[in-house]
């Protein structure tokens, strides 16, 4: 028996529109409640959230009847992280601040076993083979594991082409903040610079037949991006939106304007 279809990695290799939700609150409840919002994907945090490896494994249970994929993001590129998040169940990795080609090779070589990769040979006693249940998992895994990598420095964007290059990437994603911090405008990635480089990025990740993907809470440029051809736009957070939402229903009846959330 071979490894279910991963249907977002099939979907951005088609160049469908993927609509995504950051997980920021590390709880299995919010995750859940989140899975039935009918989102595509949602990215369970763990660079900024407050995640571990349990945490991370009780949503991804909390999302496992959910029609959205789980993208659970690593917090740093190394391969025993990466080795234990496909291990517990996470079938798409999105993986931050990867600035060359030579480091999405490695990347690649994480998420497969020999001898295409170094993955070690540990699903058999994992969740992510069902507990040895998935009899082809081992034959079949690389079919539905999925891994985006995250351009956002001067440095990713200046080696673009040749991360673009690496056989086994399957989507680059901007990360707008962070780029537009390392250009010089810290908060500020509406400054029409920032948008240059971002817009001209997903025009070439496009044309090499790779699926562009971006995180912005604002409406028009999360628009602007999906028309340029960017196929996993996530277009809010769990923490942003609930703090939002309770700000919103105190000010209705203790007056006052509720705090708007930030452009992020």
């Amino acid at each position: 028996m071979p490894v279910s279809e991963n249907r977002f990695k099939t979907a951005i290799k088609q160049g469908k529109p993927q609509i995504g939700l950051w997980l920021d609150m590390g709880e299995a409840i919010t995750a859940e409640i989140a899975g039935t919002a009918g989102f595509d994907w949602l990215v369970i945090d763990g660079e900024h959230g407050p995640n571990d490896l349990r945490s991370i494994i009780d949503q991804l249970r909390a999302l496992s009847t959910s029609s959205a994929e789980p993208v659970v993001r690593v917090p740093t590129g190394e391969s025993w992280i990466i080795k234990q998040m496909l291990d517990a169940g996470a079938r798409t990795l999105l993986v931050p601040m990867v600035d060359s080609a030579e480091q999405a090779q490695a990347l690649v070589a994480a998420m497969h076993y020999p001898p295409r990769g170094i993955r070690g040979m540990g699903a058999v006693v994992a969740r992510a083979s069902g507990f040895n249940t998935i009899e082809d998992y081992s034959q079949t895994a690389s079919d539905g594991v999925c891994l985006l990598v995250q351009a956002e420095t001067r440095a990713a964007i200046a080696d673009l082409d040749n991360i673009l290059k690496t056989d086994g990437i399957d989507g680059v994603f901007i990360g707008p903040a962070d780029l537009a911090a390392d250009m010089g405008y810290l908060g500020r990635i509406d400054e029409k610079e920032v948008q240059d480089v971002i817009e001209t990025a997903i025009r070439k990740i496009v044309a090499a037949g790779k699926a562009a993907g971006i995180l912005t809470f604002n409406e028009t440029f999360n628009k602007r991006y999906l028309e340029l051809g960017a196929s996993f736009v996530a277009v809010g957070a769990d923490v942003t939106e609930f703090s939002s939402a309770l700000k919103s229903l105190c000010a209705r009846y203790k007056g006052g304007e509720a705090t708007k959330a930030s452009s992020y």
